[in-house]
């Protein structure tokens, strides 16, 4: 888990960024334990309430969860609410970067459309796009 402290995006969110991928490649489970704020602040070399920060911000959307008599918890459901939520991400942005790039060069809707369509086929035709 890396941290990168000259970036914009802040320090929390990054934290909390590092355990949604720990969480989606299998290194946190389900149901298993989750990093401890103590344990993140110094691996991270963050003040313990940064690390506090990033673990509510998954606390908050439902990602991890305090069990009674124990520290916090991966949910269930985690993997795939994080999948789904990366996917409407990424894909609304990069369908915003297509169709404002298209604008710029005049290409209508439907030649936009066209060119994804063709480049689904030269993929199951197993050309390089």
């Amino acid at each position: 888990m890396n941290i990168n402290f000259d970036s914009l995006k802040p320090v929390y969110v990054q934290i909390a960024e590092a355990v949604e991928d720990d969480i989606i490649n299998g290194s946190l489970t389900e149901g298993g334990a989750a990093y401890s704020q103590l344990i993140l602040a110094r691996e991270l070399h963050v003040n313990p309430a940064t690390a506090a920060k990033g673990i509510n911000l998954l606390v908050a959307k439902g990602i991890l969860e305090k069990q009674r008599g124990a520290s916090m918890v991966v949910a269930h459901g985690a993997v795939e609410r994080l999948l789904q939520e990366r996917r409407e991400d990424r894909v609304r942005a990069l369908v915003a970067s297509i169709v404002s790039e298209a604008e710029k060069i005049k290409l209508s809707e439907d030649d936009v459309i066209a060119e994804i369509k063709q480049f689904y086929r030269s993929l199951e035709e197993g050309q390089d796009a």
